[in-house]
C-alpha cells in the first residue's frame, strides 16, 4: 500500500511547497516556550500575542523570512556580581515560527505589561475569471 501525500494527489497541483510546510512545521518540535495566544480581532485581521516576561523591546526581533513570521528572544544574562541563592528565572532564548498565507502581511508589533502583541492583516483576494481561448493546431 503506498501512502497517499497532497502533493501526489492528482487534482491537487502546485502543493507540494505546502506540504512541505506541514511536514517542517511538524518536526519543529516547539516546546511551549513562550505561550503564545492567536486570535481573530475583525474579518481581515488577526493578532498574536507571546508572553514574554523579562524580555526588553531590544531583546526581541520580530521578521518575515519566506513567509514565516520568525520571534526570536535572546536576554543578555545581567548576573555578573550578583550572587543567586535560587535562580529559577533563567535568560533564556527561544525563536516561534508562524507560517503566513498568502495576503497576509504583518502589521506592527507592540509591548505591553510583559507582552508582544503582533498584528496581522490579510488582504481581500482578487476574484478573477480567466478564460482559456483553445488554440487549434
Amino acid at each position: 500500500m503506498t501512502k497517499m501525500t497532497l502533493g501526489s494527489h492528482p487534482y491537487l497541483l502546485g502543493f507540494e511547497q505546502l506540504e512541505r510546510l506541514m511536514e517542517r512545521n511538524a518536526k519543529g518540535g516547539n516546546e511551549g516556550y513562550p505561550p503564545f495566544n492567536i486570535e481573530q480581532t475583525s474579518d481581515t485581521s488577526y493578532r498574536i500575542t507571546l508572553a514574554v516576561a523579562g524580555f526588553s523591546e531590544d531583546d526581541l526581533a520580530v521578521t518575515v523570512e519566506d513567509r514565516q513570521l520568525v520571534i526570536r528572544g535572546r536576554q543578555r544574562d545581567d548576573g555578573e556580581g550578583r550572587i543567586y541563592l535560587h535562580r529559577g528565572i533563567a535568560a533564556r532564548q527561544f525563536q516561534r515560527s508562524f507560517v503566513l498565507a498568502e495576503g497576509v502581511e504583518v502589521g506592527q508589533a507592540s509591548m505591553e505589561n510583559g507582552l508582544l502583541h503582533v498584528d496581522l492583516n490579510r488582504a481581500e483576494p482578487d476574484r478573477v475569471v480567466q478564460t482559456i481561448k483553445i488554440r487549434k493546431d
